[in-house]
């Protein structure tokens, strides 16, 4: 689908116009990159919050207390420091302070509350700040129902093995999670993997007394239930029970797993305890103090709002990515099952004793050339054409050239070559006019970067025999494959756009005849009005136009073209940027295929679908397969992450080796497919990203002329 024909017409030479600017650094270029880079965003976020991101197994064990004073490890379950120095109060006698840990959790959390409010008893929850910015209606709830909150970490982690900054952080961002799900902020704290005051040990005292000095009063148990081991109901209520008439904090879990013993427990124990003559209460009212709440508001309400916004944004997206991309994957490895197959049974039959189109073609065919400022390659485009076994008459038209492209051709002094002269009109333009001055009523159609074989036209045009036959694709490769970009490209050509041309002729549904290499009736041209100036993919545009007239589009795989491909980035991105662009121009143009009936509708049934997902949306959200992959990789399961990766890659591999042995071609090129999937591919995604954005914005793109070299032409002339 290569072209070298601007649509800016009648540019002026050195002009730099819109058309020129590169499209690598253009402001939606940017727009793709960072639609990306928030698309990586929402990925660490979310990891973050299920603690797959920075997360810290680490757990503190049988550590000094040297250094902890003793009246704090003898002292009460509550621990604040007024004024700098540590105080520590106990429950008071035949009161219970029913505590929560590790919520808010949408299953078990709201059972909890149902049972808290039958009995007309207070909780203490103290909360995990991802759960909470996760669950804020939960939240709402605890709060609404006269219950109170304290922190637990953004993250439960052991906060002793953390940097004062990883402290700090951990604590403001369970504050800000508060704010937002229920518009408080709390003085209460409780460390995970904590107990009793007299477990507090040389590491976590410094983070007490600075968390302290901040305000904090930290929340120890007196009673632990021991739920979190699911020991029985039975059980459960006996570890919670204190001895004789002493108060307790008491420690229950409403989150963190199956918690159903513990909603059976909680109505047994607190009926046992009020039958003992026990009240219950919140931490805050057990040390005789006003509630641990306090109102936000301003900035740090609407921060911790956009908190729990964009986390419902992570929540959201992340799970619809998952079943998109397993959806996308195993669609992807059922189309690459499919066309296999169908490739290797395009093969075999087209390669049989047995088949044939018809009677050979043997009458002349007319060769059209388009041609915009093609001095480095035209001489090579026109020689390798003269040579050709076929009888042919080339038409080279020239598109208003400033670099004496015309010339160049009429100083070869070739038979049976005329140039046709015009203003700078397009491609489409220049391809219309050749089409309107043949004189065959078959037409061939290639690029000026482009050489054949003697028998590529001979080749190309023998499926013509079959008068259900409107138009013929060949089989494009790259010529100027030494380089690494090229070689990349080579593997793409082969794989890519020949491999699958293969199945979709099985098909019958041919989504492109490539401009390098096509062939035409003049009759099933004349039905579609000719080459469409509407697209940027005239190409593309065209076969579809004659497979939706009826025509029948096929693959002649050994009509074989050497193109010239982008020599740099810079041109490889421009090149794919007007292709994509162009392709989703063509398949909106013809959307009503899909509503089209009988044989002329195939198009519409089956290829608009396949190349929709499997050129667009594929490809959109394949950068994702990527980064979760490398995010895995880092923060999951590395060997589990790269082992599917790898699976992948010798899918891949497996594939193109096929491809490049239908093809012929020599397989040390594969040798460069692992370093093409991991850069090469991401530009393509970007370039598809930057051309959907493109188009869903409106924008409008022209032709872009593409520096040649002639590399191609040289190597055929030599």
């Amino acid at each position: 689908m290569t072209s070298t024909v601007p649509r800016a017409r009648h540019a002026k030479p050195g002009q730099l116009s819109a058309a020129r600017r590169p499209a690598l650094f253009g402001p939606r270029a940017v727009l793709a990159l960072l639609a990306l880079l928030g698309l990586v965003g929402v990925m660490l976020f979310n990891g973050y919050l299920h603690a797959e991101l920075g997360d810290d197994k680490r757990v503190r064990e049988n550590a000094s207390s040297d250094r902890v004073p003793q009246r704090v490890l003898n002292g009460g379950s509550m621990l604040w420091f007024p004024h700098g120095k540590a105080r520590s109060r106990a429950v008071p006698r035949k009161t219970v302070a029913l505590t929560f840990d590790d919520g808010p959790d949408p299953r078990w959390t709201p059972k909890v509350l149902a049972v808290l409010e039958k009995y007309d008893v207070p909780g203490t929850f103290f909360v995990v700040g991802s759960m909470t910015a996760r669950y804020p209606g939960t939240v709402r709830d605890i709060v609404d129902g006269g219950n109170e909150v304290g922190v637990h970490t953004f993250t439960h982690v052991d906060l002793s093995y953390q940097s004062a900054q990883r402290v700090e952080r951990e604590m403001a961002q369970t504050q800000l999670a508060l704010a937002g799900a229920a518009g408080v902020n709390t003085s209460l704290f409780r460390a995970p993997y904590s107990s009793t005051p007299d477990a507090v040990d040389d590491y976590s005292w410094p983070v007490y007394r600075r968390l302290g000095t901040r305000g904090y009063t930290s929340s120890f148990v007196d009673t632990d239930s021991e739920d979190w081991q699911s020991p029985g109901v039975s059980k459960i209520v006996e570890n919670a029970t204190p001895k004789g008439a002493k108060g307790t904090s008491v420690l229950f879990h409403d989150s963190g797993g199956d918690r159903s013993q513990t909603v059976a427990a909680l109505p047994r124990y607190i009926e046992k305890m009020k039958a003992r003559g026990y009240t219950f209460t919140t931490v805050s009212q057990a040390m005789r103090r006003p509630s641990a709440h306090r109102q936000v508001t301003g900035a740090p309400l609407w921060q911790g709002k956009a908190l729990v916004a964009a986390t419902a944004v992570a929540e959201f997206t992340m799970p619809a990515l998952v079943v998109g991309l397993t959806v996308v994957g195993v669609a992807v490895l059922g189309r690459s099952a499919l066309m296999l197959v169908l490739a290797r049974r395009h093969h075999r039959q087209r390669n049989s004793r047995g088949f044939f189109w018809g009677p050979r073609v043997v009458e002349p065919v007319s060769v059209i050339v388009p041609a915009y400022n093609e001095k480095e390659c035209i001489a090579g485009t026109v020689t390798s054409l003269a040579r050709s076994t076929h009888p042919i008459e080339i038409i080279v038209v020239d598109d208003g050239s400033t670099d004496g492209t015309p010339e160049i051709v009429e100083a070869l002094g070739l038979r049976n070559v005329r140039v046709v002269r015009q203003e700078n009109a397009g491609k489409a333009a220049a391809l219309n006019r050749g089409i309107a001055q043949a004189r065959w009523g078959i037409v061939v159609m290639m690029d000026g970067d482009t050489v054949f074989e003697p028998d590529t036209v001979h080749t190309l045009v023998q499926p013509f025999a079959d008068p259900s036959v409107g138009a013929v694709a060949g089989n494009a490769k790259v010529g100027n494959r030494r380089t690494l970009i090229g070689a990349w490209q080579h593997i793409e050509y082969v794989m890519g756009f020949n491999l699958d041309r293969r199945m979709y002729d099985l098909l019958r549904c041919m989504p492109t005849i490539p401009g390098a290499v096509g062939a035409f009736r003049r009759e099933a041209l004349a039905h579609t009005g000719g080459m469409s100036e509407g697209t940027l993919a005239e190409d593309t545009d065209v076969t579809i136009a004659l497979q939706r007239s009826g025509w029948r589009v096929v693959y002649a795989e050994h009509a074989v073209a050497w193109t010239e491909a982008p020599g740099s980035m810079r041109q490889l991105w421009r090149q794919r940027y007007r292709w994509s662009y162009g392709t989703m121009q063509a398949l909106w143009k013809h959307r009503r295929s899909v509503l089209d009936r009988g044989p002329a509708g195939r198009f519409g049934r089956v290829g608009l679908p396949m190349v929709v997902l499997f050129q667009i949306l594929t490809p959109l959200l394949a950068p994702l397969i990527d980064l979760f992959t490398l995010y895995a990789a880092i923060f999951i399961d590395p060997l589990k992450s790269l082992a599917a990766w790898g699976l992948v890659l010798a899918i891949q591999l497996v594939s193109t080796a096929y491809a490049f042995r239908l093809d012929g071609e020599k397989y040390r090129y594969l040798l460069m497919l692992p370093l093409q999937q991991i850069v090469y591919r991401q530009l393509m995604y970007l370039v598809l990203i930057h051309s959907c954005i493109t188009a869903a914005t409106g924008g409008r793109m022209r032709w872009q002329k593409l520096k040649r070299t002639g590399e191609v032409g040289a190597l055929s002339a030599g």
